[in-house]
């Protein structure tokens, strides 16, 4: 995967790319207008994956919910890039993130779709939880890391 990198956004037009990328992927196919942003992205870690010409391929961000465990939200990999291992590498570099804060666990809400996804990186089903757009179940999902 030569010329990609996981990396955070840091330029506005970085910023402008990430935050567009996160909307047309998890909000846009059901018209939802926000939150393209919430209370804990300004104390979040965002990480953005990029090609060789700077275009953002996938986003995803880590928040620490206490001092042991953080949660890995919005991750969005583009509709034209899926199944190519982008979403892992984006996953990886969270976890590498996670790990540099010396976190033990990582959880997050994964979508239906997203569910084998995550299994095959390690993460565990917790429980059924909520429904997005009176359509989209998630379901908390834990993962242990090793520091």
């Amino acid at each position: 995967m030569n010329g990609l990198s996981v990396r955070a956004p840091a330029s506005d037009a970085d910023w402008e790319a990430y935050y567009e990328l996160r909307w047309r992927i998890l909000r846009a196919p059901w018209q939802a207008q926000g939150p393209e942003r919430d209370d804990t992205d300004a104390t979040s870690l965002h990480r953005m994956l990029c090609d060789a010409q700077g275009k953002t391929l996938a986003v995803g961000r880590l928040h620490r919910v206490d001092a042991q465990q953080g949660q890995i939200r919005y991750m969005a990999v583009d509709s034209d890039c899926r199944r190519r291992g982008y979403g892992s590498l984006l996953l990886a570099g969270l976890e590498q993130a996670a790990r540099e804060m010396q976190l033990e666990s990582i959880i997050l809400q994964a979508r239906e779709a997203a569910l084998p996804f995550y299994r095959r990186h390690g993460y565990n089903m917790v429980e059924k939880s909520f429904l997005l757009f009176d359509e989209i179940q998630h379901y908390l999902m834990n993962k242990q890391i090793n520091n």
